[in-house]
Formats: structure tokens, C-alpha cells, sequence
């Protein structure tokens, strides 16, 4: 079991920076892929970025240049650096985690990930 706990969410106006943080329990962080996720009210969640366990990363093509996910195997815990936020990126923010080889670079669809975080509000103000 692994339990993920999400941190750093807020309200901005556009144009600021948040970052965003994911604790995961357990000792073999190394081993999951993890992925962040979005959901604005009446929309369904959709994929934003995700990075293996050594640190291969793939994003959305919305939020290149502007959003990182990074890691800190050491620390058990992933990163979303978020610049040039748009009130379009307003939404509940998860993290979500997949037991995988450290190579393997998780997927962008929720349903490939087996544990998930409680969620944390982004909002952006025009």
C-alpha cells in the first residue's frame, strides 16, 4: 500500500507560479511511476504530466514550458512546478502512483495507476 499526500495547492492570479508537492509513505518510492492529474468542476479528470522512477517525464502538450515534474526519491516525494498559470489551469490537483521498473514511463490514462492522493485546489484568477 502506498498512501500519497498532495501539498502546495492555493489561489494565484494568472501569471504566478505555484509548486505543488506529492508525499508518498512506503520505502521503495524508486519503484513507482507517478503521474499528476487535473479536475476542473463538471469536467473529467484529464492527464497533466508524469515521470518514471528514474526520472523520464512526459506532459500534456497544454502545460509544455510552463508546468515540471520532477522528484525526490530520497525525500518520497514528486514536484509540479507550475509558472505562467492561466485560469484555465484552476482545478482539483492529484498525484497518482504506479508500481513499475524504474525505466517504465506511466501512462496518461487514470486508469492505469493504482493508488491516489487526496487532491489539492488550484485556482487562478484572471
Amino acid at each position: 500500500q502506498v498512501q500519497l499526500v498532495e501539498s502546495g495547492g492555493g489561489l494565484v492570479q494568472a501569471g504566478g507560479s505555484l509548486r505543488l508537492s506529492c508525499a508518498a509513505s512506503g520505502r521503495t518510492f524508486s519503484s513507482y511511476g507517478m503521474g499528476w492529474f487535473r479536475q476542473a468542476p463538471g469536467k473529467e479528470r484529464e492527464f497533466v504530466a508524469c515521470i518514471s522512477g528514474s526520472g523520464i517525464t512526459t506532459a500534456v502538450d497544454s502545460v509544455k514550458g510552463r508546468f515540471t515534474v520532477s522528484r525526490d526519491n530520497a525525500k518520497n516525494t514528486v514536484y509540479l512546478q507550475m509558472n505562467n498559470l492561466e485560469p484555465a489551469d484552476t482545478a482539483v490537483y492529484y498525484c497518482a502512483a504506479k508500481r513499475s521498473a524504474t525505466n517504465w514511463v506511466p501512462p496518461q490514462s487514470s486508469n492505469g495507476y493504482d493508488y491516489w492522493g487526496q487532491g489539492t485546489q488550484v485556482t487562478v484568477s484572471s
